[in-house]
């Protein structure tokens, strides 16, 4: 096996990291102007409302990709903002549980027609039904792939960092 990528698997790399970054900036742009909400903020709220109990810091970082340290910061904003709750775990002492809050499921309410739009505008008016389920058949199995390895709060503290 080759080191190097053939063409046909540069073409789809630099096409999906380049569909990626301008979708992202384009969401980032929308979340801003509509709720005040960076994408991890929007992320972190969105994932605490379609869960059906409080989360763990640690189920969060998982779940949104994101660095403890970084959720922390975040989380704190939130917080301040009367959008999520953070308190100790009854199970375990040494886990904080993050839930939203009324405030914070109305934010993302309000945000969310103006995300499906930007997405549906920029990503899947340019598809097919056929194409679409095909996009989500290949996404699914690369996020199954990647989701397969440890995730990154089982990596020992001193190997994250050579992580990022």
């Amino acid at each position: 096996m080759s080191d190097a990528l053939n063409p046909a698997q540069l073409r789809a790399y630099f096409a999906l990291t380049e569909v990626t970054s301008l979708l992202q900036y384009a969401v980032r742009q929308q979340l801003q102007a509509e709720g005040g909400l960076s994408y991890v903020q929007f992320e972190i709220l969105a994932k605490l409302a379609d869960s059906d109990r409080a989360l763990t810091m640690t189920e969060l970082a998982d779940g949104v990709v994101y660095s403890r340290s970084g959720l922390t910061h975040q989380a704190g904003l939130l917080e301040k903002e009367g959008l999520i709750t953070r308190s100790t775990s009854p199970d375990d002492q040494r886990a904080t549980v993050v839930d939203v809050t009324d405030a914070g499921r109305a934010k993302v309410a309000t945000v969310l027609p103006g995300h499906i739009g930007v997405v549906r505008e920029l990503l899947f008016d340019s598809l097919d039904e056929r194409q679409v389920d095909a996009l989500g058949d290949m996404m699914v199995r690369a996020r199954d792939h990647l989701r397969a390895r440890p995730p990154r709060s089982a990596a020992p503290r001193s190997a994250r960092g050579a992580q990022r």
